[in-house]
């Protein structure tokens, strides 16, 4: 049986901890590999190995950071098949999924080889009578990223590809059930030139995660998971001193109104709530329908969920691949019953589905559920699989009081051909991420990802321009260059720009 190592200091680690976990390949069903899981021990070795990188890789020109950065964007382009069937053998979503995930990542590495125009600071001249005030930003040190399974290329890549450019050294600690992506990151960047230590994978469970929340020689912190995940994540680290990036969970409604386009409306968000078997933060797991728009959208949706094409994820032509884990199908299966119980309609129920020469595997169905009310489970809870909710309101302003009215806050959307009631949606809704006509409206690279309420814990989104804030820190200088000979009378009240 194989077993995935850590990735530090340039190579792969063993680690000092004899402890192990499955990984298994959710459309057989069956255990592909153990990964080992870091000690204390071992996070510290990493942190080590970070800190000494630091010292050269900090004082390293933006040109030679930004050479590593287009290479390595070159190296993704290129390896984009290979790593794709990775993640796919790994988290069950299928390839082509996997590419797009790959993609989007790259944008960020995209955005991070332009850091030589984004760092540029600012200058003031003769902000007083020979005085000169310019600023500029320098890098935290050692980093970390605590990433979730569910897509295990592209938001690592939010992360580590600013933070290096920027001048820091990063560790990675992947969710251990498809680590393999992350250690084949690894190996891109050494081949693009990255010197050893800059960047480092560990590997494991809450031990590693508390380490590295705890330990003196980490300055910052990014997570992406659940809501108390995120909590724990936020108040620990921060409790030590550190910077926290700490995105949690999300319960995404797109509002129909009548005059959408109820095929188009349909269609994507039969795309925004299946693609990647529902496993997504951005996931459209909330489907409002507006007034006469209701019945319709459901006949229409109903229809399109009937059509998606359920298989292992390395099939040309499959659609939705398998759940992770089977605790993760039992639980999404456990949620639809639990629907059906407290009075929802089930028009589409996948629950029980078997795949032929794949009967072990992880799968489940599409489900779509009618007449959700906003206290019935399947609508409180963030179900993270392929079940779409559909909630039956009267007018556009109940459905803003609804998305408002839920703790989670991440993205949105709205189907309509109306500018008006679009400006009305977008200036009302207590959300971070809104799309229009767009389902899944995950922000480009240059942008920054992040949501409100429940959905962000504290206050920095990630990538983009709050990435660069995130992993630097700046510094005002102000100066003065008297000649030689002349004498400056020093006064003894405040300072003032006179």
């Amino acid at each position: 049986m194989k077993t995935i190592e850590h990735w530090i200091n340039g190579s792969p680690t063993a680690g000092t901890s004899p402890e192990t976990a499955p990984v298994f390949n959710p459309a057989t069903g069956q255990e592909q590999a153990r990964v080992a899981l870091a000690s204390a021990a071992d996070v510290d070795t990493a942190v080590t190995a970070a800190t000494a990188a630091f010292e050269t890789w900090s004082e390293s020109s933006l040109t030679q950071r930004t050479q590593v950065m287009f290479a390595f964007r070159q190296l993704l382009v290129e390896h984009e098949e290979e790593l794709g069937r990775i993640i796919s053998a790994e988290h069950g979503k299928t390839v082509d999924d996997a590419r797009g995930e790959i993609t989007r990542g790259r944008e960020v590495v995209e955005f991070a080889c332009g850091l030589g125009d984004v760092l540029k600071g600012s200058f003031s001249d003769q902000v007083s009578r020979g005085v000169d005030v310019h600023n500029f930003r320098q890098p935290l040190g050692v980093v970390a990223g605590i990433t979730p399974f569910n897509f295990p290329a592209m938001v690592p890549l939010w992360m580590h590809p600013i933070a290096i450019a920027t001048g820091n050294t990063f560790i990675l600690k992947p969710s251990e059930r498809n680590p393999s992506a992350a250690n084949f990151v690894a190996g891109l960047y050494k081949r693009a030139g990255l010197p050893d230590g800059v960047f480092n994978v560990v590997h494991g469970g809450k031990e590693a995660v508390d380490a590295i929340l705890t330990h003196s020689g980490v300055e910052a912190v990014s997570f992406v998971g659940s809501t108390p995940i995120a909590r724990y994540v936020h108040e620990t680290a921060t409790a030590h001193g550190k910077r926290v990036q700490a995105l949690g969970g999300a319960k995404n409604h797109a509002v129909v109104l009548p005059d959408a386009d109820l095929e188009f409306a349909a269609n994507h968000i039969t795309a925004g709530a299946y693609g990647s078997a529902g496993e997504r933060c951005m996931a459209v797991s909330v489907a409002v329908a507006v007034g006469t728009a209701a019945d319709g959208l459901v006949e229409i949706l109903e229809r399109k969920a009937g059509e998606v094409k359920v298989g292992p994820g390395d099939v040309p032509g499959i659609e939705m691949g398998p759940l992770v884990t089977k605790a993760s199908q039992e639980r999404v299966e456990n949620a639809v019953g639990t629907a059906a119980t407290q009075g929802a309609t089930v028009v589409v129920d996948g629950r029980g589905l078997k795949i032929d020469g794949h009967e072990s595997g992880f799968f489940t169905g599409p489900s779509l559920l009618d007449h959700v009310t906003t206290e019935m489970d399947a609508y409180k809870e963030e179900l993270f699989g392929p079940v779409l909710a559909v909630v039956r309101v009267d007018s556009l302003d109940e459905a803003i009081g609804v998305i408002n009215a839920n703790p989670y806050g991440n993205g949105t959307a709205l189907f309509t051909g109306s500018g008006e009631a679009a400006r009305r949606f977008q200036r009302n809704v207590k959300v971070g991420m809104i799309g229009v006509n767009v389902p899944v409206p995950v922000p480009m690279s240059y942008y920054s990802f992040g949501g409100w309420k429940d959905s962000l814990i504290g206050d920095s989104p990630i990538h983009g321009p709050e990435g660069i804030r995130f992993y630097t820190r700046p510094k005002v200088v102000t100066t003065r260059w008297p000649q030689p000979k002349q004498q400056v009378t020093a006064g003894f009240n405040f300072p003032t720009s006179s």
